[in-house]
This record gives C-alpha cells, sequence and structure tokens, in this order.
C-alpha cells in the first residue's frame, strides 16, 4: 500500500484520537460496505447536479443505488450549494464555487490530500460544503477536522488570492434533516494545524503514539481485533454481571456510558467469529456453527395463489394502506397536505435515556413517566 494513503482526511478523527491506529490499519483489508457504494453513487448524482445548475457540461450518472430518494437528497443538496453561492455573490464581485476539488494539506499532513465536495470563495470567507449520504451516524460540523483538513488544503490554494478571514464548514446531510455549520477565525484554524494536527499527524504517519478507544474506533478496519479497545470494553467484568439494583449509582452511570460500544463491539467479535468459521474453517473451542432459526416461504405467490383459490379458498388476501413516505411520493408534497394533512398525526415517541450530548431537549419527567408507562402496557 502506498504511503500516501496512511493518513486520510475521512480518517482524521481517528487518528488524532488514537495515532498509531493508522499504521495497524494498513494490516487488515479494506472492505467497501454497501451503504459506502451507495455514499459514493450519490455524491456522483450531487456533482452532476450542482454541474447542470451552473450550466457545466456533465453526463448523468448511471447507478443500481439510485433511488427516489436520492433523487430528493440530491436536488436539496444543489439548491443549498446554488443558495449559498447567490448569497456569497451579495457581498463580492466574483466568488469562486468548486466542485470536486482535489486539496493538498501536506504541509501538515504527511502525503495529505482530499477531494472536497463543494468550496466557495468571497472576498474574506471561504466556506467548505460536505454532503454526507449515510444515515446512521450523526455527522457534526463543529471541529470536525475532515472539514478542517479540507479547509487547509483550500487555503493554501487560494489564501493569497484573496483576504480570507473566516472558514466556514457545513455538514450537509439529508437523510438525517442535518444541516451544521461551523465557522472559525483563520487564525485559529492555522494555530491548530501547527499545535494539534501537525505534531499528532508526525506520530500516526510514523505509528507512535498510545492506542486509545473512543467513538472514533467505529470505521476503524482493527477495531475488531483491537486490544486496547477491547480491554476498555471488558472493565465491564468487574462488575460481575450484578443485577441492575446491586449496582451503585456510579457504576450504573459508568455502564450506561459505555454500554452501546459494548454492546457494538460483542457484535462485531461475533460476526468476526462466525464469518471466520463459516468461510474459512476456523474451529473455535467450544462454539460449534448451526443452521439458525428458519422461516417457511412460499416458492411462488402467484402460484400458491392460485392453487389455494382452485380448491375454493378466496380470502387469502390482507389489506393495508401503503406507507406515509410512500404516500407522499404518489401524491407529491403539496397534494398530499391538502389531501391527508388533517388525518396525520404524530404521537410522541418512547421516552428514551441518551447522553447529555444528545442535541434533543430533555422532557419533562411526569410526562416522561406517564408516556414511558402507557407504551409498555400497550
Amino acid at each position: 500500500m502506498s504511503s500516501h494513503a496512511i493518513l486520510s482526511a475521512s480518517g482524521s478523527h481517528r487518528w488524532l484520537n488514537c495515532t498509531p491506529s493508522a499504521r495497524l490499519e494498513l494490516e487488515f483489508e479494506s472492505q467497501t460496505s454497501e451503504a459506502a457504494k451507495e455514499g459514493t453513487a450519490a455524491h456522483a448524482l450531487c456533482e452532476h447536479k450542482l454541474k447542470k445548475a451552473l450550466k457545466m457540461r456533465s453526463r448523468r450518472p448511471v447507478s443500481d443505488y439510485n433511488s427516489d430518494e436520492m433523487e430528493e437528497c440530491t436536488d436539496s443538496y444543489a439548491e443549498y450549494v446554488m443558495e449559498q453561492y447567490e448569497e456569497a455573490k451579495k457581498s463580492c464581485k466574483d466568488p469562486i464555487i468548486l466542485i470536486e476539488q482535489k486539496l493538498d494539506f501536506s504541509c501538515y499532513v504527511p502525503d495529505g490530500f482530499g477531494t472536497g465536495d463543494c468550496i466557495i470563495i468571497s472576498d474574506d470567507t471561504l466556506h467548505i460544503i460536505d454532503f454526507k449520504y449515510g444515515l446512521g451516524i450523526l455527522v457534526e460540523s463543529e471541529e470536525n477536522p475532515q472539514m478542517m483538513l479540507y479547509a487547509l488544503g483550500a487555503l493554501e490554494i487560494y489564501d493569497a488570492l484573496y483576504d480570507i478571514k473566516t472558514v466556514s464548514m457545513t455538514i450537509f446531510q439529508p437523510r438525517r434533516e442535518n444541516i451544521s455549520t461551523w465557522t472559525i477565525p483563520i487564525e485559529q484554524l492555522k494555530s491548530w494545524a501547527e499545535e494539534e494536527l501537525k505534531p499528532k499527524a508526525q506520530m500516526a504517519h510514523s505509528g507512535e503514539g498510545e492506542y486509545i478507544p473512543g467513538e472514533w474506533c467505529t470505521f476503524c478496519r482493527a477495531a475488531t481485533k483491537c486490544r486496547a479497545r477491547a480491554e476498555e470494553k471488558l472493565k465491564l467484568a468487574r462488575h460481575e454481571f450484578k443485577l441492575p439494583p446491586l449496582l451503585t449509582d456510579a457504576e450504573i452511570e459508568e455502564v450506561l456510558e459505555i454500554l452501546p460500544d459494548l454492546t457494538k463491539w460483542a457484535n462485531e467479535i461475533t460476526a468476526y467469529a462466525t464469518e471466520a468459521a463459516v468461510n474459512h474453517g476456523k474451529e473455535w473451542r467450544g462454539f460449534k456453527v448451526v443452521e439458525g432459526r428458519s422461516v417457511r416461504k412460499y416458492r411462488d405467490e402467484q402460484l400458491a395463489a392460485e392453487a389455494a383459490k382452485e380448491h375454493g379458498y378466496t380470502d387469502i388476501y390482507r389489506q393495508y394502506l401503503i406507507p406515509m413516505t410512500e404516500m407522499q411520493k404518489l401524491m407529491g408534497k403539496t397534494t398530499f397536505e391538502e389531501i391527508l394533512g388533517d388525518l396525520i398525526y404524530k404521537p410522541p415517541g418512547k421516552p428514551t435515556l441518551v447522553p447529555n450530548t444528545d442535541k434533543r431537549p430533555a422532557m419533562n419527567v411526569s410526562n416522561a413517566k406517564n408516556e414511558f408507562n402507557e407504551i409498555m402496557e400497550d
């Protein structure tokens, strides 16, 4: 593997927190998930639509992942970018807009480069816009190192041409209804680059530093077999799996904090061990591969229905109203609201315990108690 792939911008959150992870990842094969392939297709469609909006030549990409949802999300992205471009024109005669721009930040990160989805440069502001098609994890723009690296790369090219004073970084994540923007003075960005980024990037490139597990382990290729992460998760064992009433409040708080990642890690270990046993013949002491629970299926639903009818069974179908999202696509948003708007309501969601870092407002405790008990009774 070539050295330029060691420190990627997309993995910067990980290697800045756990510097030796970048080198460790090189020992594991890179696998592309279906979600990643879908994201690549969505990015290609975004690029096409933005070029068409800017009256640039572009051929529409063809993909097996195209869907109505992807069309809507990419339309929204192109509209948002054009709004920002028009806004920049109000304060600058000739703002520059760049699409899928190659960026070099190797003066801070060894062999560091990446591609910015969209960059708008006006007289005193640099605006980086990054499209995220992912649904699973909410991505924030505040202190987002990937965006900060892209900003540094763009400044290398345009800082001398424009008197840039501030950098705005926007995450556009339509499937999570998340448009998050963070603005930072250029001096603050460059201070971070010199004082924090540069030394940690050097350590990461050399494979130095301590392994530090955390939420940044999520997409690390080495996560499943990482000893530091395993030791962190197995700290739970010191509670000896006592029943909840026997734990102190402090112990419960500690368990609550690590439980989501512990569960994810446990599932990853199970998936890894199962895959090794099934596909590579690995034998794990005390375990065996068995056939899981199976559900009966019709070989051919049409033939099954015809056979049942021939024998006098006619009441064999159930009728369901199509899902609301599908109904809205069928009618269009305006017509949907006109016809069904008064017939739709949104019940309160199930009260859920989450960390204080969650952006949702806290519920009134008495309301939460009533709703929680009602849902449990249902």
